[in-house]
Parts: C-alpha cells; structure tokens; sequence
C-alpha cells in the first residue's frame, strides 16, 4: 500500500533514539538544547529558537506570549487545520476568517485587509502544504495596522521566501514535527523570533510559568503550561534535520513528476508551484459534480489499486464549533471548494519516479483529459 505520506526514519534516528534512553535523562535536556542551536543555524539570520511539544502549543504559546486575549479578533484563513483556529479560542480571542486563493491555499493581503477591524489584534498566515505565503504585503499591513503576525508554518520547515528561510522573518514564526511533517521529532513543534523579551515568555509559558534566579531558585511570575519536548524527540531531530534538505529536494522532484504526468482542466486543479516550495503535500481539486462522482468513490478506487489518499482540509468556518459565530456555507468559496473537492496524493522521500506514475495512471484513468 502506498501511503499518502510515510516518516523518513532510518538507522541514525534508532541511534540517537536508543542512545537517550540508554543515558536515563529523557525529558528535555542537552538534546533539546542541541536541537535549538541547531535549527537557528539552519534558519539562519540570527534568530532564537524555541522546542515545545507540538506546533499547537507553538501557535497557543505564541498569541499568550504576545498577549492576544479576549476581545481581540485574530485573522487567520478559513482552509487549513482546525488548530490555527482553535488556538485563537483557546487564548480567549475571536477567529476572524479570510478566504485563501484556490491553486495557492493561502491567504492573500487584498482579502486580509477589509476583514481588519479596530478589534483586530493579530494575523495568522499559513504556509500551505510547504508553499510560502507572499508575505511581504502582509508585513506592510501589520505594520499600518499594529498588528501582531504570527506565521504558521507547521507545514514550510525548509521553505524560502524570496531566497530566505520561512523562520528568518524576526516575527514569531511557528513550526510543527509531526511525525507527517517534512522533519519529525515525532510530536514537536517551535517558535522561531528575533524579540528577546519574547523569547524568554515563551520559555515561562511552556513551562508552568517557572523562571530560574542567578541563585538557582524558581520564580512564577504569569501562567504557565506543560509544552516541553523531551530528549527523545530532541535526539530524533537533530539526526533528522542534517537529512531535511535532501528531503525536500526529493519532494520537489517528485512534484515535478506530478506536473509532467497530470494536466490541469475544468475538472482538475493543481496546486501552485513557485521557488522556494518544500512540498510537504500535494493536494489536488477535483470537480466532483462534473466527474459524475464523489470524492470517496475515487478514494477507494485509488485504494484498490493500494494507492492511499488524504484530504486536507475542511473549510473551518462551516465546522459546528465555528458556526456559532456566524458563519454559514457561501461565505467563502474558495475555502469551501477546497474542502468539498480536496484530495492528498503519495508525497515523501522514499517514493520513487515509478511511484508517482502509477498514482497519474490510476488518476488519469478517472479524469478525461
């Protein structure tokens, strides 16, 4: 069976995983600390990084840290996992939804900018699927706007943006390691920011508040959570990320395969394709209306040919939790074309070229040219 994405693991991973079991210090310690120097060397441009235990707590951490709270509304895209919206509730604040463009899944400054309001605190843009936002426009308008950019890019550890890498901003930019992710510390995530002060809640929130004296005794000072990663995810990433580049360019070879062998029609949409994409995913949209079918139908034709298949995501803003808000189906269309017609090819770095062409065929043989 060919899974729509599989974990790169390998004998260096068993190593250093084996090897901090064997030391009896688990939780986090020397490795994670290890694994912060390493990925600010990777990102580059003297930014601090930050390990918690998911990109979930990454982003809650972040909009805590820049004190977004109640009354404030947080403008964020209304197709991406269900996380970026939750955390905004989590911290008390009020999600805003913007719709995304419909080859790039991403948030857009003209739509941005008439859904900013005088409550409007913070934005959080997506870096969908590996593909980097243009976030430029989006800097100007937080800065017009004061507001808080936080970056989710839980899905772009890798990607550049204009020759740079997502993380670099100085802006809190937040990464996950899930074990689908690009890299994994099989759950993790991070915070990458230039700001000091910043910096130093964020090593308050994701530990129950704790900040250490020169004399080696403990102050709580605000609120603090349990988002610490251990040592044993530590360890697993700093053998995964030496291999991270490799990775990607694996992934942008296997793209390319896909926009040789699939064509784009009135019936497929492929997703955007622009420099710097870390390819996490490929996500297709199929008219399902014209084809005469429906989405599971081609899921278990794919599945009896053993060719696996996601679908990410829903639009947010018709789940139930967020209808209470407000929100109803025709608000934004694209968002909810995505979420109706999406569909998650094969895509890690183990797959081969063969691979690829048997996921076209098996696609090709559904959709007429």
């Amino acid at each position: 069976m060919l899974p729509f994405t599989r974990p790169s693991l390998g004998e260096a991973e068993f190593d250093a995983v084996r090897k901090v079991l064997e030391s009896g210090w688990i939780t986090t310690g020397p490795n994670t600390l290890a694994l912060e120097r390493a990925l600010e060397d990777y990102i580059g441009n003297d930014i601090q990084i930050r390990l918690l235990n998911s990109g979930t707590s990454a982003l809650e951490a972040a909009l805590l840290a820049s004190d977004v709270g109640p009354g404030d509304e947080v403008i964020i895209p209304a197709m991406s996992f269900v996380a970026t919206a939750n955390v905004v509730l989590r911290v008390g604040a009020t999600p805003v939804f913007v719709d995304v463009g419909l080859h790039s899944r991403n948030l857009d400054a003209e739509q941005v900018a008439p859904a900013i309001s005088e409550k409007t605190r913070a934005m959080i843009p997506v870096h969908f699927a590996g593909l980097a936002v243009d976030m430029d426009p989006l800097y100007q308008l937080a800065q017009d706007n004061n507001l808080v950019l936080i970056e989710d890019a839980a899905q772009a550890i890798g990607t550049e943006y204009k020759g740079r890498k997502i993380g670099s901003s100085g802006n809190p930019v937040c990464f996950s390691f899930h074990p689908n992710k690009n890299m994994t510390t099989i759950e993790g995530g991070a915070i990458a920011s230039h700001d000091q002060d910043f910096i130093q809640r964020i090593e308050r929130i994701r530990f129950h508040g704790i900040e250490r004296t020169d004399d080696g005794s403990i102050s709580v000072t605000e609120w603090g959570g349990k988002m610490n990663l251990p040592d044993v995810g530590a360890a697993l990433g700093l053998a995964q990320l030496p291999r991270l580049d490799d990775f990607n360019q694996k992934r942008r070879q296997l793209a390319e395969r896909y926009f040789q062998r699939l064509h784009e029609s009135e019936i497929l949409v492929l997703p955007a394709h622009a420099e710097g994409h870390s390819w996490h995913m490929f996500c297709v949209c199929i008219d399902h209306d014209r084809l005469g079918t429906h989405r599971a139908d081609i899921q278990q034709r794919l599945q009896k040919q053993d060719i696996g298949t996601g679908t990410h995501y829903p639009a947010m803003h018709l789940f139930p939790l967020y209808r209470r808000y407000g929100y109803k189906p025709g608000d934004f269309p694209n968002a909810e074309r995505i979420g109706v017609q999406t569909l998650t090819l094969p895509l890690f770095p183990a797959m081969e070229m063969d691979d690829v062409d048997k996921v076209c065929d098996a696609l090709n043989s559904i959709i007429p040219n």
